[in-house]
């Protein structure tokens, strides 16, 4: 029941720190911090437990599974299981449960139980995105992460709050409710072909049906992930959602909630329909790589700290896309380990926007200028943090653009020399950010404190993860799917050679 627990845990916590702050003004926040604590004990014993055997069905198994009857009737379970990639993923949302919780700490003082409560229960929701394999499941904690998100945007977020959460939450429903048709659907087809009414993602694999069918279907499945992920030009709610949220907002949205739609695009999209993925990919990955170059470009013209940061997003998620599109051992590698560096790096830059905007009550990096010489342990983990988001070899986010880039390579060389010029534009933005924030005379006048021990232990710790996925990648690289024979290489390889 260990996977249960994993999602209960936060659920019952987030009730606790609401409760409790009724009691206490500051009780929520410790009650908040050590739900979250426990949830990354479990995922790390988990982790430590099934080292040896982490891997995905392709070439290994489940790690863990539960499963109990729900709404029989209708053929939905209570499905929950866990495999390499889930264990990730679940890792990292509750390591950055922890540094939202940290980055929270003095930021918000009114009606923090139930901020804390809707913090918890968008992390609730992603570890069940994570770990559903019953499609109705799935689709309930997708929705349960959108409603708290929205809250924190709309009560604790910034100027414009309430434009950037009604944006949000019309995005995100929006493309749920395709994801929902898509499910019915194909949960009707497989009832047509076989008899057996059912959500269950393994009575689900290899369905038959129509390639315009299976076409159909995957395209409500990509949108709902395309949306989320962000792809261009289904991106345009994230610099807004970004901007405004709460600094820990901010941090779930770049670090979780992004990761669901790559997640759902390596779990559903290209499992459930192969051939129809296939056909797509070419698609898909011309996308990803227009985000790639879209977001890097974009991210360099913003003054707002923290637009640039949600435009690099965009651009490291494309990265992602295209690496799941191009299927192969290299190019999967390389997304897995983009999804996971990108929530750490990004989610530490937002970490210290929030940071400058606490102490300065500005996002404008104009105003910045000179913040070395007051800030200069701020300025370092700026510095460090802008040449992981560059790709600096030694880093987790060099391993998987390069990695990705390898793998693209195989499939379509123009795609991966247009991905590839993403990397100058990368190193563009990420200077121009800590010029303009850090360096120059301190013309405002700026007298503000440096990190505390808190700031501090949480920026470290984020840094030294970081270090640690550039100079040893293995324990992810092995929850990687390694398929190389599947359908979607081949239609790219197929779709050159025609083209040729």
């Amino acid at each position: 029941m260990i996977l249960s627990a994993l999602i209960f845990i936060l659920v019952a916590g987030g009730l606790l720190a609401w409760m409790a702050n009724l009691w206490h003004s500051d009780s929520a926040k410790w009650v908040a911090l050590a739900t979250v604590g426990i949830e990354l004990v479990l995922a790390i014993w988990l982790w430590l437990q099934s080292a040896s055997a982490m891997a995905l069905p392709a070439h290994g198994g489940w790690l863990a599974e539960t499963r109990a009857e729900w709404i029989p009737r209708f053929g939905v379970s209570f499905h929950l299981a866990m495999d390499g990639i889930s264990l990730i993923l679940v890792v990292l949302t509750a390591f950055l449960g922890v540094v939202s919780v940290a980055c929270s700490w003095t930021e918000i003082q009114e009606r923090a139980g139930f901020f804390y409560l809707n913090l918890l229960w968008t992390l609730a929701g992603a570890v069940g995105v994570f770990l559903a394999l019953d499609l109705f499941l799935f689709f309930f904690f997708w929705e349960l992460m959108l409603v708290p998100m929205y809250f924190m945007i709309a009560i604790w977020g910034h100027e414009n709050r309430q434009y950037a959460s009604i944006k949000f939450f019309i995005f995100a429903e929006g493309s749920g409710l395709f994801m929902l048709v898509a499910i019915l659907a194909l949960v009707f087809v497989h009832y047509r072909g076989t008899g057996v009414l059912t959500f269950d993602y393994f009575e689900l694999l290899n369905t038959a049906m129509s390639p315009s069918t299976e076409l159909w279907i995957m395209l409500g499945f990509f949108i709902a992930f395309a949306v989320k992920a962000p792809i261009v030009p289904f991106h345009t709610w994230l610099p807004d959602a970004h901007t405004e949220a709460p600094t820990a907002g901010s941090v779930i949205l770049a670090g979780v909630l992004l990761k669901t739609g790559t997640y759902g695009l390596l779990r559903f999209v290209v499992p459930l329909f192969p051939e129809a993925a296939g056909y797509f990919a070419p698609v898909a990955m011309a996308l990803g790589a227009t985000g790639v170059l879209y977001g890097a470009f974009l991210a360099f013209a913003q003054t707002d700290f923290k637009r640039l940061v949600a435009y690099t997003s965009v651009s490291h998620l494309g990265f992602a896309v295209l690496g799941i599109f191009a299927w192969n051992p290299w190019s999967l590698g390389g997304a897995v380990m983009q999804m996971i560096a990108h929530g750490i790096s990004t989610g530490a830059l937002f970490v210290i926007a929030g940071i400058l905007q606490e102490r300065t009550h500005t996002r404008d990096m104009r105003r910045f200028e000179g913040l070395w010489s007051v800030m200069p342990r701020l300025a370092a983990m700026g510095l460090f943090f802008a040449i992981a988001a560059l790709g600096l070899p030694g880093m987790g986010n060099f391993v998987g653009e390069f990695l990705v880039l390898m793998g693209l390579y195989r499939a379509s060389s123009v795609l991966a020399s247009v991905a590839g010029v993403a990397f100058v534009a990368s190193v563009v933005y990420a200077l121009a950010l800590v010029q303009k924030t850090f360096h120059g005379e301190n013309t405002h006048g700026w007298q503000l404190h440096d990190l505390s021990g808190r700031e501090m232990a949480t920026l470290y710790s984020m840094a030294a993860i970081t270090l640690w996925l550039g100079l040893y990648p293995q324990p992810v690289l092995d929850a990687a799917p390694n398929t190389p024979n599947s359908p979607p290489a081949i239609a790219v390889a197929r779709h050159e050679v025609n083209a040729q």
